[in-house]
């Protein structure tokens, strides 16, 4: 990480201190956080392709790494069997689940999932997993047994989870069939499954797909009974406001992805990052986030990696300092696997495709931004930490910012741009110079 200390005196005057902006009468209840997420991160975990071997003892081997470099929640895709019939590929994907209680048997046994879960905890990580509620594989049992758990068509038959039907942009998951959770019983029977690897592998928490497609009282009723076994923390991929209410600690925050993917291609700069900053995106529903709600913040993710491009693609030079903003802007930072080890490929969703981890580039960058975190309350996550106050640089191709916390503060200035940049930021002593996408963070 390029660093170069320097101190802004406390007469800097801020734009605006404007992030989270909303009525009072908007906020739903102030939602509280278990104590280790205030100031964590999250890790995404590929067993598949993480290692050679493609097993969860294989992945135990880099705990210790990743443990060294910062990580604190480790955020696993599904483990468990894939389906078999209308398999994706040769290995399927990940979210066609054929049996919510077990470990496919290409990753291991429920015995190394344990393993996993009690190493980690003894490093002192917690371990989310995540779980598939709204659709299942067409060979998991409950399509022979409980044919009224599913959605079914005009002729009471099971089809293939459907966007858009009838419309040009329909859209098929032609390996996963879609629940009905009208059915008490698919609800209780859900739930009992996700209770299972709270009591069996002593998780910390979920992370839900595509939780929007599936109705928040079942979040909200899951969450109290899992919460009743042990606290949880739960992430929603998704980005609506009642999910916050009770069912959900974090939900995704596409919208800061999108600016800075815009930035890294010179379709966006510093005004563009005012902008979101000063009026973030409502939910679909025109309700804005309270400061309590969690918002997951990222540079890539699984889909995002083989869906729309590696980090070369979307960001290029662009990338360390976009991980810089991803990391130090309000939101809890999450970190894909293999990113770290600077992961310049797509990986294949439906086959093996094991990521390169011989070098680790992007592992100090990582270290400092996580290890900042840690340090400064200003950075924390939801209403623990600062608001962010907008700084003039002078230039619409710097982007300045600081965040305090009674008396701790962070001041970060990132050129996004491809060009050196001129700063000049009122309380300097001297006008400051940044390299193409460089940063400079100052952090007493």
């Amino acid at each position: 990480m390029r660093r170069r200390h320097f101190n802004l005196a406390a007469s800097l005057t801020p734009v605006l201190a404007c992030l989270p902006t909303m009525s009072h009468a908007a906020l739903p209840a102030a939602q509280e956080h278990l104590p280790w997420t205030r100031s964590a991160n999250i890790y995404e975990v590929n067993i598949r392709q993480y290692t050679p071997e493609g097993t969860l003892r294989a992945f135990m081997a880099h705990l210790p790494r990743l443990r060294r470099m910062g990580v604190d929640i480790l955020w696993l895709m599904p483990i468990q069997p894939i389906g078999l019939q209308e398999r994706k590929g040769t290995l399927g994907s990940y979210y066609s689940i054929r049996d919510y209680t077990a470990v496919n048997p290409e990753f291991g046994t429920l015995a190394d999932a344990r393993a996993l879960v009690r190493e980690a905890h003894a490093m002192g990580f917690k371990v989310i997993l995540d779980w598939v509620a709204n659709h299942t594989a067409w060979d998991h049992p409950w399509t022979q047994a409980h044919t009224d758990w599913y959605k079914l068509d005009a002729k009471g038959q099971i089809f293939p989870v459907t966007f858009n039907a009838g419309t040009p942009q329909v859209e098929y998951w032609t390996d996963v069939v879609a629940l009905n959770y009208a059915s008490a019983a698919l609800r209780r029977a859900m739930i009992d499954a996700m209770a299972f690897w709270v009591r069996e592998a002593d998780l910390d928490g979920f992370r839900c797909d595509v939780a929007g497609l599936v109705p928040t009282p079942f979040w909200d009723q899951a969450r109290a009974e899992l919460d009743a076994i042990k606290p949880m923390f739960m992430l929603a991929e998704w980005s609506e406001v009642d999910l916050h209410e009770r069912a959900f600690d974090m939900t995704y925050g596409w919208d800061l992805t999108d600016v800075l993917g815009r930035v890294a291609k010179g379709q966006a700069d510093a005004r563009d990052l005012t902008a979101l900053v000063r009026q973030p995106p409502p939910s679909k529903a025109g309700r804005a986030f309270p400061k309590s709600a969690y918002r997951m913040r990222f540079t890539s993710n699984h889909d995002h990696n083989s869906w729309h491009g590696h980090d070369g693609e979307l960001y290029g030079d662009a990338f360390p300092a976009m991980a810089v903003l991803a990391a130090t802007l309000p939101g809890m930072p999450l970190i894909l696997g293999g990113q770290e080890a600077g992961l310049r490929k797509r990986l294949a969703f439906f086959e093996k495709d094991t990521m390169d981890l011989s070098s680790f580039p992007h592992e100090a960058l990582y270290t400092r931004l996580l290890a900042l975190k840690h340090a400064h309350p200003a950075l924390w996550n939801g209403q623990y930490g600062a608001d962010v106050e907008l700084l003039e640089a002078g230039s619409p191709k710097v982007f300045a910012i600081r965040r305090r916390q009674g008396s701790d503060q962070v001041t970060v200035v990132v050129n996004v741009s491809d060009q050196p940049q001129t700063v000049a930021l009122a309380a300097l002593p001297a006008v400051q110079r940044l390299a193409p996408w460089a940063w400079q963070i100052d952090a007493p």
